[in-house]
């Protein structure tokens, strides 16, 4: 099992084992196989250590990828929170940040619903 950038890489064509590192997408990963000369459809397995040590060089010269773009987006986040922006506010409450309706829906920021009790007469 390969072994890139701290990631186990499954045993799958190159171009679906790379979108597994947080950071690569399908269209990243074309490209790292076309830069590297590796092909895509090629199973995981089948690599020669060469060939792996090669995407491991290129992946980690030319991407920001795992911990250090986690980092910078956690980073980037916080910076929005501290300067009191309209969308640092969002994050802080924990409500969608792009414009989404909150009046129904968005139950995946907001989380499970809370009940609120009827009005009595």
């Amino acid at each position: 099992m390969a072994r890139i950038a701290g990631v186990d890489l499954p045993n799958k064509a190159v171009k679906i084992a790379l979108t597994y590192i947080y950071g690569i997408g399908r269209t990243s990963a074309l490209d790292i196989c076309s830069k590297t000369g590796v092909d895509p459809d090629a199973r995981m397995n089948t690599l020669s250590a060469d060939q792996v040590a090669e995407l491991r060089k290129f992946i980690e010269s030319d991407y920001k990828v795992e911990g250090r773009l986690r980092t910078e987006t956690a980073l980037n986040i916080k910076r929005l929170m501290d300067i009191g922006c309209y969308r640092g506010l969002r994050h802080r409450k924990g409500l969608p940040v792009r414009g989404q309706r909150t009046r129904t829906n968005a139950r995946t920021r907001k989380g499970k619903k809370k009940t609120v009790a009827g009005k009595k007469k």
